[in-house]
């Protein structure tokens, strides 16, 4: 039999742009960078950015690449980065002065209950929602459990879309910790109403008080609400 193909791996970047540089960056990605990765085997995912100026709207770029794994990504970062077209864009759109002051990146895997990524059409309006939760000591499990039993299926009770559970794969960027995910609504309005609709339902009160009996399974929970760029694959 052949043997079973890995499963992908992702990598979560986020660009933070110097003052009035956002667009410059945009305009890289657009007309360049994205097909490039494309031709050194990278998968583009999904581009946003945030919403609310608390997570750097106007001055970030938050994206999402996949990988065939770790070791594949290396490869294609280190051919990209030699690559002449990209060498040439890059000097050409930095000849007014660098464009990102910070760059993160964190290689992430879907958990065993993530849906399928699925792009949707184009122009759909979509407003999405990366959310991460930090768990304390050895709750990861509990906390997958809750959402693997429940928390997806109430979610698509009340209007929302599941596109992509995480955890981080390396220590230092919360791995054993933390449950990265990203939601779509059709409207930020709707996102409001469905978040208020879910914490009213009695199902969801009762799965999380018993899931909680021995503590609380959450220590931080973040938010960043992102509109998909025009070159976004998900919209």
């Amino acid at each position: 039999m052949p043997a079973a193909q890995a499963e992908p791996v992702y990598e979560l970047r986020t660009y933070h742009t110097f003052p009035g540089k956002l667009d410059n960056l945009l305009a890289r990605f657009r007309d360049h960078t994205v097909k490039l990765f494309e031709k050194h085997g990278m998968v583009n995912v999904g581009y946003w950015v945030p919403l609310d100026a608390k997570d750097g709207a106007g001055k970030t770029l938050i994206y999402l690449l996949e990988h065939k794994s770790r070791e594949a990504a290396a490869a294609s970062w280190k051919s990209f980065g030699a690559d002449p077209e990209w060498v040439k864009v890059r000097t050409a759109s930095e000849a007014a002065g660098k464009i990102n002051e910070k760059v993160e990146s964190v290689f992430v895997t879907a958990t065993d209950f993530s849906p399928a990524l699925a792009a949707s059409a184009k122009g759909s309006g979509r407003v999405f929602e990366m959310r991460t939760y930090t768990t304390p000591a050895g709750k990861l499990p509990n906390l997958d459990a809750r959402f693997r039993n429940h928390t997806i299926k109430l979610f698509a009770g009340h209007g929302m879309t599941n596109v992509l559970y995480t955890h981080p794969m390396d220590a230092d960027k919360g791995a054993g910790n933390t449950l990265i995910y990203f939601m779509a609504y059709p409207s930020r309005d709707a996102a409001v109403k469905a978040w208020a609709d879910f914490r009213a339902n009695p199902v969801w009160v009762k799965a999380k008080g018993e899931s909680e009996k021995e503590g609380a399974l959450t220590t931080k929970v973040e938010s960043v609400y992102m509109a998909p760029t025009d070159f976004s694959a998900l919209k």
